[in-house]
């Protein structure tokens, strides 16, 4: 129960007025509820003829014995005016009508908790959201996406369907035991007594068979979580299973996977549905055990309880097994939601170190250069870049070129503040790039990469990306820029045309250029192109070229390239080799050296 506390601690707190508004209904249709089953006593009393009659009305007071003087006097009253018979039909409207308010108060109990249970949820799903948001890429890197939507989906839904259900429970049926138990202990508090011996054992037995849900469920969700990670990846690799007659690996990977879960989940359903069974029997044990207790009682006249009384005790009593099963129930459930609430805290406690300084400061513009300073950096044993430095001009072009692993572009991930070096400095207009504003920092830039991250929007919306002011005008003149203007003006709604799940409706030549364009919009000082025409047939290569020629025109570029062609006119290029820069120049000087360059650029041309 503490790990409910602590989670409804974390959430409800904004809903408060609704666990009030619950609790204050809850109670008042237990006590309803109450009162309904004390009815029951004065029936029999009639029918058997064993009532005894108050001849005067008690002073009112809240207590159970002044309100059960009271009725037995309206009770005596009726009954000597008008007979038995009528007398029975007054109680059955007093029964109903407190059985109308006892439903209508649990109705409004439930009703209250809505907005909570709702609004608890949501609150969950868009904390991960921002989490998610605000996590460094480096977190992703470990993590399977597939696993990451499971916790956003199937673990909430599960916290939903769990531990929200359960706080339904948690405040409405203590408040029928308690009223339960008041009547039970003025009616016999020696045979009330009895049963507080006998619950605590049967609670105990049920508990231990509740707290070994939680951790079978931590497994069930984990493998879901690599079930939707397999389906996410078949999806988006379905053109390359297909083309390598893979799919039968695929299918029993998948298979193999599925029948782990099932075999998982079985496990994990069989102890749950324990849970109903379980209690019945064990609470259909107690109430024998109480029958025969308190029948012995009654039999042999050592109690205050008559027949009548004690048929309206054992009513009481088992009004309160089925609140008791439901707290059974709710332990089930609650192990069960807060194995997924450990998923999700995997995620929402994620230690996010790429954060703001207390005293970090803004920065508006690109004024003079960008200087690696001794930089290095590792992801997790090996060291990616080796103590690198480099100055970049303001207005500078400059090509990054090597082979796949040298540590291109983790040199140009590290300026936007996707990681943090472990040592060494890297500074934007002399000052440290840590030092900023990480928004501020981000907004000197734009990013171009060579597969072109797109959303399954319009082309409007996808060019404006970010810039929340733009209009069709500038966004016109920005796809005219990236020469992306003549194609989305021939679809079918211009602008307004959707372009698919990852821009999958266009070439890839036309995505390019939209990412190109997007870029453009925002206008940066400072460009990052990495490897933006490598992917490129000859023609469209052509086009996103030019494309990229207006885009760098008047402003600081860092280009990463495989295709020396591109870079021809770079002020300056970097030749990467195992995280280092051997070689540095511009094409006709290392041309010339005869080095690494030479050697790649002969490769190409051959």
């Amino acid at each position: 129960m503490k790990g409910l506390y602590l989670l409804l601690k974390r959430f409800v707190h904004p809903y408060k007025r609704y666990v009030v508004l619950a609790f204050v209904f809850n109670v008042l249709g237990a006590l309803f509820g109450a009162f309904q089953f004390a009815t029951i006593q004065p029936v029999l009393g009639v029918l058997f003829k064993t009532q005894n009659i108050v001849a005067k009305p008690a002073e009112w007071a809240l207590s159970i014995g002044s309100i059960k003087d009271n009725i037995l006097y309206q009770l005596g009253n009726i009954i000597q005016n008008f007979g038995a018979e009528k007398a029975l039909i007054y109680i059955g409207i007093f029964l109903i009508i407190m059985v109308f308010l006892k439903v209508l108060f649990t109705y409004l109990a439930l009703y209250a908790l809505v907005p909570l249970r709702n609004g608890v949820v949501r609150d969950i799903r868009n904390q991960i959201y921002l989490k998610i948001l605000h996590l460094p890429i480096g977190f992703f890197s470990e993590e399977r996406k597939g696993d990451i939507i499971a916790r956003m989906t199937g673990d909430v839904q599960e916290i939903d369907n769990s531990i929200m259900s359960s706080l339904e429970m948690l405040l409405k049926e203590p408040m029928i035991i308690i009223f339960s138990l008041m009547f039970m202990i003025y009616m016999s508090w020696s045979l009330t007594l009895f049963v507080f011996i006998l619950l605590p054992v049967v609670g105990y037995l049920i508990g231990k068979v509740g707290k070994s849900l939680k951790k079978p469920s931590m497994r069930g969700q984990n493998k879901m979580g690599e079930l939707l990670s397999t389906i996410e990846e078949t999806l988006s690799g379905l053109r390359i299973i297909k083309a390598f007659n893979a799919e039968n690996k695929v299918r029993e990977y998948f298979k193999k996977q599925n029948s782990e879960y099932y075999n998982i989940m079985n496990g994990l359903m069989w102890r749950r549905y324990l849970a109903h069974p379980m209690s019945e029997f064990l609470g259909t044990g107690v109430i024998v055990i109480v029958l025969w207790y308190g029948g012995r009682l009654v039999l042999n006249h050592n109690s205050n309880l008559t027949p009548e009384g004690f048929i309206t005790y054992l009513v009481f009593f088992y009004s309160i097994i089925n609140p008791a099963k439901s707290f059974t129930t709710a332990f089930y459930a609650i192990q069960k939601g807060l194995a997924s609430m450990d998923r999700i805290d995997k995620v929402m406690l994620a230690e996010n170190n790429i954060i703001n300084k207390p005293d970090a400061v803004s920065v508006k513009e690109f004024k003079d250069s960008i200087e690696y300073r001794n930089v290095r950096f590792k992801y997790i044993d090996d060291e990616v870049l080796k103590n690198v430095s480099l100055t970049i001009g303001k207005g500078k072009t400059i090509a990054l070129v090597g082979q796949s692993g040298s540590g291109k572009s983790t040199f140009v991930d590290l300026l936007p503040r996707f990681w943090d070096i472990q040592s060494g400095n890297i500074l934007v207009d002399g000052i440290d790039i840590r030092d900023y504003k990480i928004a501020d920092l981000r907004g000197l830039m734009g990013n171009v990469n060579q597969d072109p991250i797109l959303f399954n929007d319009t082309f409007f919306n996808n060019i404006s990306f970010g810039v929340e002011t733009a209009t069709i005008e500038q966004v016109m003149a920005a796809a005219k820029v990236a020469n992306a203007h003549d194609f989305i003006a021939a679809s079918p709604d211009g602008y307004q045309t959707n372009i698919g799940d990852r821009g999958g409706k266009l070439s890839g030549g036309q995505r390019q250029r939209i990412s190109i364009a997007r870029a453009v919009l925002k206008n940066p000082p400072i460009l990052i192109l990495d490897e933006a025409t490598s992917a490129l047939d000859t023609e469209s290569e052509k086009l996103v070229q030019e494309a990229l020629e207006n885009l760098m025109m008047n402003r600081t570029s860092i280009v990463i390239a495989h295709r020396l062609s591109t870079i021809k006119k770079a002020d300056l290029i970097c030749v990467f080799h195992e995280g280092e820069i051997v070689e540095r120049g511009t094409h006709d000087e290392l041309l010339k050296v005869g080095g690494i360059y030479k050697k790649l650029h002969s490769m190409q041309n051959l």
